[in-house]
């Protein structure tokens, strides 16, 4: 054994417990090193952690509308876009008017509308009129059911009229209005269906559009969906309901869903939180950070970054002894900023290096070879 070293400490090595992960065998080494030797090679320790559950990861993330919270107007037919009610980013309410559209349609529909109502009024009349005459015994019953008939025809050919009218954006009330004044119109104005706010806006006036041509987009923005980046491997350490802190917004939510796949593009793992209560403090395609706390079980431990030696994949800490240092092998679960959380067989009375380190590496390593 080398006598002399760069520290010029003389170290006995002791095995005390091997065990094998796989081909690679982990001994638990003892370094005898006095408190003067500690001085002189800058060793500091402190106390391992109990996990205070206040460790986090932060990961990137962007903001987005759930699906059945957004509104996407959409023309009924083919018409022109006559004007436009309202802009982007303006706050609507539901039946505030958003678009009007002009076209021959429209006024098709409306005129089919009125022959429709006036065909049903005289079915209506008729009946009533075959039918007082048939109760008197004037008229056969045969001409009351005929009657009946096409009174039932009417008002169904009426239905119809009035379903594609509703299709087209025209409540009840507008169809009675139509009706009642009997002059059709070849406008119609769309009308929001929710509360929300106008994200986008697709065409201009004077555009023309075909039937189903998105016109606009009205999102709610109460509650929102936060898509979260991670690594497949964090994403195994979070469960649904863990809760999730948007960076410098002052809004939380809950992990509601981790897809079961990973993105082709990028090879992360994308988990969904759901944010209630927004309060307009996050807006929809923004980009944010969140932050996750670290899962953890009973025993794991927080250490100061400065305290994990690392060989190649393995990772060890230099646990204070009566002799001097032990090495002991962790797993690191998580890093966060100046923090780690580890899991390994320690006790709440241990001390670690968190200072010096580099030379407990090195002084650890040239034993293991000379031995």
């Amino acid at each position: 054994m080398t006598k002399t070293t760069s520290f010029k400490l003389r170290r006995n090595i002791t095995l005390l417990v091997s065990c094998f992960l796989g081909s690679q065998a982990w001994a638990v080494e003892q370094l005898n090193i006095s408190t003067d030797q500690m001085k002189t090679m800058g060793i500091q320790t402190a106390p391992v952690l109990s996990n205070s559950g206040d460790l986090k990861n932060r990961y990137p993330a962007q903001v987005v509308v759930p699906p059945g919270a957004e509104q996407i107007v959409t023309s009924p037919m083919q018409a022109m876009v006559s004007q436009l009610l309202v802009s982007e980013f303006q706050v609507v309410t539901k039946g505030d008017p958003v678009v009007r559209l002009t076209g021959p349609a429209m006024s098709q529909l409306q005129l089919e509308l009125l022959q429709a109502s006036s065909r049903a009024s005289l079915a209506r009349k008729a009946y009533n009129r075959e039918n007082t005459l048939f109760e008197e015994g004037i008229i056969p019953q045969r001409r009351a059911q005929e009657a009946e008939a096409a009174l039932r025809e009417a008002e169904a050919t009426l239905s119809q009229v009035r379903s594609e009218l509703s299709l087209a954006g025209l409540s009840k009330s507008d169809t009675d209005k139509i009706i009642k004044s009997g002059s059709p119109s070849d406008g119609i104005i769309l009308a929001a269906a929710q509360d929300g706010i106008v994200t986008s806006i697709s065409v201009k006036p004077g555009q023309r559009v075909d039937a189903a041509t998105a016109l606009l987009n009205i999102a709610q923005v109460k509650v929102l969906w936060v898509d979260i980046q991670a690594t497949s491997t964090a994403a195994q350490n979070i469960s649904l309901g863990t809760i999730v802190n948007v960076v410098g917004k002052d809004v939380s939510g809950k992990i509601k869903s981790i897809s079961p796949i990973i993105a082709s593009g990028n090879q992360f793992v994308i988990m969904r939180a759901e944010i209630e209560n927004v309060q307009g403090k996050l807006r929809p395609g923004e980009y944010i950070s969140v932050d996750i706390p670290v899962a953890s079980s009973g025993n794991t431990w927080d250490l100061p970054l400065s305290a994990i030696a690392r060989n190649k994949a393995d990772s060890v800490v230099f646990v204070k002894t009566e002799q001097g240092f032990s090495v002991r092998p962790v797993e690191v679960m998580a890093s966060t900023g100046q923090y780690v959380r580890i899991e390994g067989d320690f006790q709440p009375r241990d001390q670690v290096a968190i200072s010096g380190v580099i030379a407990l590496k090195g002084a650890w390593l040239a034993e293991g070879e000379a031995e």
